[in-house]
């Protein structure tokens, strides 16, 4: 068929341009990325046709197992019931082979042979084409991640095996079996593909497609898979830390919706067992979660409240065992933990606004020790994202305190002396967001160098407007969306020009 033929074709080129693209990109310290490995032969487990046997099965074995983790996700988006599944668990499939037939092979075999097109906008092999590669975002045990600019100049991430990785160079030290090593290093790859088609979320990152050859090995290019996903920036913990408040609320509301999502998922509740920053990415701003294949829907089985601990460095809680034998919770519970000490922890007390310390104090009490669910986590945040647009905290302000200031509308300034303030939008001087002029005058009060503000019309996520705060300005000048607020103890001039 002509559309395998040119799949086949362009998974054979993208081995060629990934080698280009590392030899030109990584650091002399990493060794060349995807260089060609020579087919396995009989010459490679020299003299001994037992041994060669025995690892061979050994390896057959790794890759069964890895089918099997995959097998509980492919199930149908559709109520249990319906496919008569009533009774059984997600575990209980990797184990029963009279349920195959139920089972979304459609898509296992599209990820394994070949692209998967099932949307229009969907890409595939033919999408890498001609792409050109810009740098190298991360590199781990398994996978690698490239980002690309395709034909098109469209921005993509791109996932791959990492075969200089530890993974795939242990494996090869063991099974003596490169091509049979990448396809079992590949699973990785391939769980998460299907995990991306299952788990859908605005803060999970958007599969844009993916590109495989041919298991068989033919074309000679057995087990290589792509993932192509939309490019994210890193989460950079320092750089949120010295970020404004309400960024650093932003990507601890983000983190709770999407926790909220996994804990009723289409696959059951969701936990991540790496949980950590660097699994993250921003979007646009937009907290979204990039690494997933070491999420699991997997429950845990237990037969008294003792077998049911949840382990931290430095906590322990132990949740109880339901009458049907799994541990209550406890996916959402851990996931709930993990964010209050990598996320919640940093970024939610500091410079919190005083309306919501008590709102975030009762947060951080909550989830430092588990005593909500994900429901009323994720309650609290919006409760105090509704409070922060709408300016309701805000109340006990005086109305009067606009009073002491002289409004210039439709005007900008010039000749501007600024000051700097913490956390600011902008390095140079003191920009913060405000709900309205009456936010901008409490703030501009309590600095001992403000003695005028600027609304500029520019609005943050929250629909919050950004305010500019200066010592002195020399004159005025037309702007027709901005407002020029002056203390009434400053005449300002006009200026002609």
């Amino acid at each position: 068929m002509p559309g395998m033929g040119n799949s086949l074709r362009a998974a054979a080129l993208l081995a060629f341009v990934v080698l280009s693209i590392l030899v030109s990109l990584l650091i002399s310290s990493v060794q060349q990325f995807g260089a060609r490995i020579s087919h396995f032969s009989n010459a490679t487990v020299a003299g001994d046709e037992e041994e060669f046997a025995s690892l061979r099965g050994a390896l057959i074995y790794q890759l069964n197992e890895r089918r099997k983790e995959i097998i509980p996700l492919l199930l149908p988006d559709h109520d249990d019931d319906e496919n008569g599944l009533s009774g059984y668990s997600r575990h209980s499939l990797q184990h029963d082979q009279t349920l195959d037939s139920i089972l979304d092979y459609n898509l296992w075999n599209e990820i394994t042979h070949g692209s998967r097109k099932a949307h229009m906008d969907e890409m595939d092999c033919d999408s890498l084409v001609d792409m050109q590669a810009m740098e190298i975002l991360g590199s781990g045990y398994t996978k690698l991640v490239v980002k690309v600019n395709l034909a098109g100049g469209q921005p993509v991430a791109l996932k791959l095996v990492n075969e200089q990785g530890i993974d795939m160079g242990k494996c090869v030290e063991d099974f003596k079996d490169p091509r049979g090593c990448r396809e079992l290093v590949s699973y990785k790859l391939k769980k998460e593909i299907v995990l991306l088609q299952r788990l859908r979320h605005p803060n999970v990152i958007k599969l844009k497609g993916h590109c495989a050859g041919d298991v068989g090995g033919r074309g000679g290019e057995g087990g290589r898979v792509a993932v192509i996903l939309e490019q994210g920036n890193p989460l950079q913990m320092i750089q949120l830390l010295q970020s404004p408040w309400e960024d650093r609320f932003r990507v601890c509301l983000d983190l709770v919706r999407l926790l909220h999502f996994l804990s009723q998922s289409p696959l059951g509740s969701v936990t991540l067992l790496d949980f950590q920053p660097r699994q993250f990415v921003t979007v646009s701003g937009e907290l979204k979660l990039t690494d997933l294949d070491d999420a699991t829907a997997e429950e845990t089985s237990c037969q008294m409240d003792a077998d049911c601990t949840l382990q931290f460095p430095h906590r322990n809680f132990t949740l109880p065992c339901s009458t049907q034998g799994v541990c209550e919770g406890l996916n959402e519970k851990r996931n709930i933990y993990n964010a209050y000490r990598y996320f919640f922890t940093y970024l939610l007390p500091h410079q919190a606004p005083p309306g919501f310390t008590h709102l975030v104090d009762h947060i951080m009490n909550s989830t430092g020790e588990l005593k909500a669910d994900i429901n009323q986590t994720l309650e609290a945040f919006e409760h105090i994202l509704l409070l922060y647009k709408s300016g309701l905290h805000l109340d006990n302000l005086p109305p009067s305190i606009i009073r002491d200031y002289t409004v210039m509308r439709g005007m900008g300034t010039s000749g501007n002396t600024e000051y700097r303030c913490w956390p600011s939008y902008s390095q140079q001087g003191c920009v913060l967001s405000v709900h309205s002029g009456r936010e901008a005058a409490y703030i501009c009060n309590s600095h001992s160098q403000c003695n005028s503000f600027t609304l500029t019309g520019q609005k943050t996520w929250t629909g919050r407007l950004l305010a500019s705060f200066r010592s002195s300005f020399s004159h005025l000048v037309p702007d027709g969306i901005s407002e020029v607020y002056v203390k009434k103890t400053k005449a300002p001039e006009t200026s002609t020009v």
